[in-house]
């Protein structure tokens, strides 16, 4: 009662300046010119217009009790800006579609409002800006940097291609800066300073942002006014609809608690620490770069929205690659070129070109082109056809993911829509898969590919190898043979895991110890369980799909439950692999020498085979006192430039 008593003396004592409070729009203009949507698109009232409702703006203010109106009309004429603040009900249809109608939608704005809007301000005090300005990209994209409207415009303030040009935003095929959040804002601040400039009033900045200022002006033009509810009539339903709709929002979001539109179960964005790195002139993986400091696949998109693909090119200069703070000690660490040579993008080589027979003069080629015809196309890929069922959570990129495909393919095989991210539990879904052909299979098994570090070391991850210094006594029935020459013994790499350096014990050591037990963190086998594949078994191991296929054996990449899988690598001897010399007495006792004596240090192999990734400073860091100039020197090399399988002298014999 008391509650009502409040909003009644309110009503009666407090009303607004008639001035201010327009009554709703005439009935004799066109019906469908202040009606109310019923529905948005997911995150954007502007990217893609929808029908619109039965409900008209009139009706609205009809069915509003006065108590309300007139506390929303007194909230919003006391607002001190110096953008539009008309309340009439067109307004206050839309405060209700925000505030009780479509609530979910106001609340992922709010998610979003603490990770922008304090860079809005910065900018907009920059250019002496208004700072309520910044609920414009609200309306325009619902803070959405990669928002993309069915005409084409795009990013938070959803510039299109030619006013993008215009204010020197970078788009081609890799880079669309209209997504990048602070260029794109600094450039709608100049955009909406010239438009002041030449209006003069921000209700027609506002129009003319979203319909054209050389539209606005004609109409200024043909109806002799310039006020913007006496240009409303004759205006294009979105842009009539624009500016009550910026004032609605403005008050929403200005009182969201009021309206309980905040709660706890909200997932609120603030922004983070991040820092630069400056790529130029060199290709760089970003999944690669990503599972290098440990982030997901898609974190370096959320940090760099206006990249367009995964990887950028060689042809990029000077781009300031945004990466996050956290990964600023480990990438202090890493040698610079050696990381950034590391994520370049591996291109498959080109296929060959099929020879094609000259038409000779006097020379019948028929009998050789029909052979060539009957001859099966080698070249040709095939093709199985995979039918999913989706499960509970699936996505269109999570089944890609699994089928290492591309969303857009699964999209075009199965006729989806390109808004449509979230799929039906157990709806059916078809997966195209190359099959590998019968040649191929034995050449996988007899010649493995070479590994790929899946992560580069630090400086400070070396494996120490100690050597074992001779003892004074030995077996007297040892074999001659064994005291003169000591067994050979191989220290194998880790699966995944690039080729650690070797150092030498600086003082004598004990009788070699017994190799340590392999990390109990990577279980040698696995059972595959239900809803497993092979990449993320293979992601959550530290390993490569490749890897687990060949160890395995595997035919193809599809595994079933109950399936058992085994994760160590084949018992031979494989390229790289280090090998240190130690001592080895069969039950002899030993003692310490009374002079301290030097332990000798680990050979070098002679040659070592360069690996996909390999440049020549970083094969001279994995062996002790080798250098660049050294490598180059034995193997009469005039460039730093190596290519994978090229066997290389790391010491003169």
């Amino acid at each position: 009662m008391g509650r009502v008593a409040f909003l009644l003396l309110l009503a009666a004592g407090v009303r607004p300046a008639a001035a201010q409070v327009q009554r709703p729009l005439n009935a004799d203009q066109p019906t469908d010119t202040a009606r109310v949507q019923l529905q948005v698109p997911l995150d954007s009232l502007v990217a893609e217009p929808l029908e619109a409702g039965p409900d008209s703006a009139h009706l609205v203010w009809l069915q509003t009790p006065p108590e309300l109106k007139d506390l929303v009309a007194d909230r919003v004429n006391c607002f001190e800006t110096d953008v539009p603040h008309v309340f009439n009900g067109t307004v206050m249809s839309f405060v209700n579609y925000f505030t009780v109608r479509n609530r979910a939608y106001t609340q992922r704005i709010l998610e979003r409002q603490n990770l922008y809007f304090p860079l809005f301000e910065k900018y907009l005090a920059k250019y002496n800006l208004p700072q309520d300005l910044k609920y414009l990209a609200v309306v325009e994209s619902a803070l959405l940097p990669t928002a993309r409207s069915r005409v084409g415009a795009v990013g938070l303030w959803q510039f299109m291609g030619p006013t993008a040009g215009d204010l020197r935003l970078v788009r081609n095929e890799f880079i669309d800066e209209r997504m990048n959040p602070e260029k794109s804002t600094e450039a709608a601040c100049k955009f909406l300073r010239d438009l002041y400039r030449q209006f003069g009033d921000w209700e027609l900045v506002l129009a003319a942002y979203n319909w054209g200022s050389g539209n606005v002006q004609r109409a200024i033009k043909r109806n002799g006014t310039r006020n913007f509810w006496a240009l409303y009539p004759s205006l294009p339903k979105e842009t009539r609809n624009y500016v009550p709709t910026f004032t609605a929002l403005l008050y929403t979001m200005q009182y969201a608690n009021e309206h309980n539109l905040h709660s706890d179960e909200l997932n609120y964005l603030y922004p983070e620490r991040t820092d630069t790195v400056m790529i130029s002139g060199r290709s760089l993986d970003l999944r690669k770069f990503s599972a290098q400091f440990g982030l997901d696949s898609g974190a370096m998109a959320r940090y760099n929205p206006e990249i367009r693909k995964t990887y950028l090119p060689a042809s990029i200069r000077n781009y300031a690659l945004t990466v996050p703070h956290c990964v600023s000690v480990e990438l202090a660490a890493l040698d610079r070129n050696t990381l950034l040579d590391f994520c370049q993008v591996t291109l498959p080589p080109p296929a060959p070109i099929t020879p094609v027979a000259p038409a000779l003069d006097g020379a019948d080629s028929t009998r050789t082109l029909v052979a060539a015809a009957d001859k099966p196309v080698a070249d040709k890929p095939k093709f199985r056809r995979v039918r999913h069922t989706v499960r509970r959570g699936e996505s269109v990129a999570s089944v890609a993911e699994r089928y290492d495909v591309t969303p857009a393919q699964v999209r075009r095989w199965n006729e989806l829509p390109r808004s449509k991210q979230t799929l039906t539990p157990k709806q059916q879904l078809v997966v195209f898969l190359p099959v590998e052909t019968p040649e191929t299979a034995p050449v996988v098994a007899a010649a493995p590919k070479p590994r790929i570090p899946a992560k580069l070391p630090l400086p400070t991850e070396k494996t120490t190898v100690a050597a074992v210094a001779p003892t004074e006594t030995a077996d007297a029935d040892a074999p001659a043979e064994a005291k003169a020459e000591p067994a050979a013994k191989t220290v194998a790499a880790r699966p995944a895991r690039p080729v650690r350096e070797v150092a030498a014990a600086a003082e004598p050591a004990e009788p070699a110890a017994p190799a340590p037990a392999d990390d109990d963190s990577l279980p040698a086998t696995y059972i595959v369980r239900r809803g497993d594949y092979l990449t993320k078994i293979a992601r959550e191991r530290g390993l490569l799909v490749a890897q687990i296929v060949a160890w395995n054996k595997l035919t193809s990449e599809t595994v079933v439950p109950g399936q058992k899988l085994v994760f160590t690598a084949p018992t031979e001897t494989e390229p790289g692999t280090l090998t240190t010399v130690a001592t080895t007495t069969p039950a002899a006792k030993t003692r310490r020498a009374s002079a301290p004596a030097v332990a000798p240090q680990a050979e070098l192999p002679k040659t070592h085979l360069v690996q996909p990734g390999d440049t020549l400073y970083n094969i001279s860091r994995r062996y002790q006192g080798v250098t660049v100039d050294q490598l180059r020197r034995l193997n009469h090399l005039k460039s730093d430039e190596v290519k994978p399988g090229q066997k290389l002298v790391i010491v003169q014999s």
